[in-house]
């Protein structure tokens, strides 16, 4: 046996590409298998360079068990990543479970690999996207109804009970980490699934061949080889695939337009049918707002605090795009309940059931946050809806 033509898994792809030659470790993200196959191809093959589908964040998370201790909820909160935090965690949670029946670690793969590169004295590089990239680009390319669809299958997520069988385990290789998780979204909605897989097949084909030295194993999801085979001589750019898109005006004038309209038919109710039509609307607005947002921090569990001031603030919030009352709910459910050092320690195992997700104040502060912004986006709907009907 030699470097140039070793025996290698049946998970392997040989490709060459800039004279390189690079092999393709097909993975699942959950299986002992794999974890055998990563290690047989680094000894078998002795690379320069050892490639994992991890970006920076990822692999903090794997080789920093403690990461979650320096969390700061305040900052999450305020800098509006609260959504982006509870998806990670979501898909923590999904791999974690399937992890405790298969009696191995979700990403033990990766971890593999990173020892292998080590212990082989070849260059670790990390080839994925940063999953908070990633996951901005799904979300700014969403309409508005398709961002509450997202929301409300993310946390659906949290109740489904997997069953873990070899077909599962079989399907589960032809398919992305991400993919996984966010199946229902992928058959739904075309654009998910390109932000999600074909970019980053894109990304990781280019990450990969451009990886210095002349041999490079790859430990990827086995649901990307076909992508990454047939990006892999691509020379497009890929600086636009790190782009998170701004804003579009159209986006920044609706925000704006939606409650003005709303102010104007309160105004135009007064000329219609007088004071009384017009003290009708704004109640209508209050209660519509404020019910359905505390309904969210009540379904989040949140501290009777925290469901009066969504009540207190999603009529107002509503009228002012600049802020949120997921923001005002997660601030104050912060406030009264501060995650402890525990609590953060706690948080990888606590997410691994929806109990746990309710449970833990740190996961159910980020409920709060989306629960109560979907409460009010529902209610900014429904109410102006209502209002306008009135007028008509």
């Amino acid at each position: 046996m030699t470097k140039s033509d070793p025996i290698l898994p049946d998970s392997v792809r040989r490709i060459t590409a800039k004279g390189k030659d690079i092999y393709l470790v097909g993975t699942a993200h959950v299986s002992k298998k794999s974890v055998q196959d990563v290690q047989d191809t680094v000894e078998a093959v002795k690379p320069d360079v050892v490639c994992v589908e991890l970006c920076a964040a990822r692999y903090k998370a794997i080789i920093e068990q403690d990461a979650w201790k320096q969390m700061n909820i305040f900052k999450t909160i305020k800098e509006k990543k609260a959504l982006f935090l509870l998806a990670q965690l979501i898909m923590t949670s999904f791999y974690r479970k399937l992890g405790e029946q298969l009696g191995v670690q979700p990403g033990a793969e990766m971890v593999e690999g990173i020892k292998q590169a080590e212990k082989n004295n070849a260059e670790l590089t990390l080839a994925d996207r940063d999953i908070e990239i990633t996951l901005k680009r799904v979300w700014r390319y969403l309409g508005f109804w398709n961002k509450l669809k997202m929301i409300g299958h993310l946390v659906g997520v949290l109740f489904v009970k997997h069953d873990i069988d070899d077909q599962l385990i079989e399907e589960m290789k032809n398919q992305d980490q991400l993919e996984t998780i966010m199946e229902a979204f992928t058959k739904s909605l075309p654009e998910v699934k390109k932000r999600l897989i074909d970019e980053r097949d894109i990304y990781l084909a280019r990450k990969i061949r451009d990886a210095p030295g002349a041999t490079i194993v790859a430990v990827i999801g086995a649901g990307h080889l076909s992508g990454i085979q047939d990006h892999i001589h691509d020379n497009a750019p890929i600086e636009p695939l790190m782009e998170i898109p701004p804003k579009t005006r159209v986006t920044s004038i609706l925000k704006w337009t939606i409650p003005t309209l709303i102010v104007t038919f309160i105004i135009l109710g007064f000329f219609k049918g007088g004071l009384e039509h017009s003290v009708h609307s704004i109640y209508i607005w209050i209660l519509v707002n404020g019910i359905l947002s505390a309904i969210g921090a009540a379904l989040a569990l949140a501290h009777p605090l925290t469901i009066v001031a969504s009540f207190l603030a999603a009529p107002i919030t509503s009228l002012n795009p600049m802020i949120a009352a997921g923001l005002i709910a997660g601030l104050v459910q912060a406030w009264v309940k501060k995650p402890t050092v525990a609590d953060l320690e706690d948080l990888p195992n606590a997410v691994s059931t929806a109990r746990g997700f309710w449970a833990n104040p740190m996961s159910r502060i980020l409920l709060v946050v989306v629960m109560v912004n979907l409460g009010s986006s529902l209610g900014t709907f429904i109410s102006g809806s209502w209002i306008a009907a009135r007028m008509f």
